[in-house]
This record gives C-alpha cells, structure tokens and sequence, in this order.
C-alpha cells in the first residue's frame, strides 16, 4: 500500500490538486516494481475528498497521460463516498453555492466511459451522509452503465455516515481479490 497526499485548497485551485494526485499516481505506476510490487494490480482509492480526486484520476485520461501513463493500467477505481458533481471545494473557489451541483469537467461524472478500470462505489447511509452523496454515485453508477461500462458496482452502508472507512475497508480488500482472480483467469 502507497498513501499519498496533496496540496490544499486556499494555498492552490483546481485542477492543481487532481495534477499533484495524478503525479503521485503515475509515480506509483513507473516505481512500484522497484519495490517489490506489481504494476498490474495497481487499485487506487480515497476517501471523500480523495475519492473524489482518484476519481478524477482514474476516469478523466489527461491527468496519467500528461506523465505517460495510461489510466487503463489502473486495476480498479475504489473510492469511499466521494464526489462525483464537481467538488464542493471547486464551486466554493468559483463562489458557487455548496447546494448547487455542477458536472463540469472537473466532475468524475462528466468522464464517464465503457474503457474505464472497474469501479465500485462505497458511500454511507444515504440517510446519514453528506448531502446527496449516495444520490450522485447512485448516479455515477447509472451513467456508467449507460454508457457501456460492464463492470460498475456501488454498496450503501446502511446506518453509517459519511465517516463510514471502517467497514469500507474490508469490502475494498474483497474487490481487489475479486479484480485479481478475473485477472488471472483472463491470464
């Protein structure tokens, strides 16, 4: 397991913070091996903020790309309660109100595609989450299915809030032995 960080928002805007996750991702990719890993079943994954921005990472193309790295080599896409609309930090920064969604290009939703790592979305209760957030990756599901994706799944965790990483984490380890035996029977 790698963790990364990021630069914050006053100190920069968007895109920077989804450039500074890309980077680190794409150094992952180009490094891992020297440490004993394995380049194809790299999983990426956050929480809130951070799903939102490996998301971004791992959907919209020009983020790897600029640092020769395809987003396709990403074993899968596992974020936990993330934004899907545009992040509240970015409407906050463009003096958008929190309650108004956007999907801009700096929404995962506006980079839904058939190609894209497979993708399980976790969020809480949509009850007890943040405000919309189970409804916009319920969304995010849909679309991705629309739109030809085959291997898109999401999980409620009924009765948690948006705090809800606890007992994410054991279905995080599930889908990455999930995605790694569909690998080896392919193989």
């Amino acid at each position: 397991m790698v963790g990364i960080n990021y630069r914050l928002f006053p100190k920069i805007g968007a895109p920077e913070y989804i450039r500074d996750a890309a980077a680190a991702v794409a150094w992952v990719l180009k490094n891992i091996e020297q440490y004993g890993g394995d380049t194809s079943l790299i999983f990426i994954s956050g929480h809130s903020a951070g799903g939102y921005l490996m998301s971004m990472v791992g959907l919209d193309k020009q983020y790897l790309a600029v640092h020769g790295v395809d987003a396709n080599s990403i074993a899968g896409l596992i974020p936990f309660s993330g934004h899907t609309i545009t992040h509240f930090t970015v409407r906050e920064e463009r003096g958008i109100d929190g309650k108004q969604p956007i999907i801009d290009d700096l929404a995962p939703l506006y980079h839904v595609r058939p190609d894209a790592p497979p993708l399980l979305l976790i969020t809480g209760d949509r009850e007890l989450e943040l405000l919309g957030r189970y409804e916009e990756n319920a969304y995010m599901y849909r679309m991705m299915l629309v739109a030809g994706h085959t291997d898109t799944r999401i999980m409620e965790l009924d009765g948690y809030t948006h705090s809800m990483t606890e007992p994410a984490f054991p279905l995080l380890l599930k889908e990455v032995e999930r995605i790694k035996a569909v690998k080896e029977e392919i193989e």
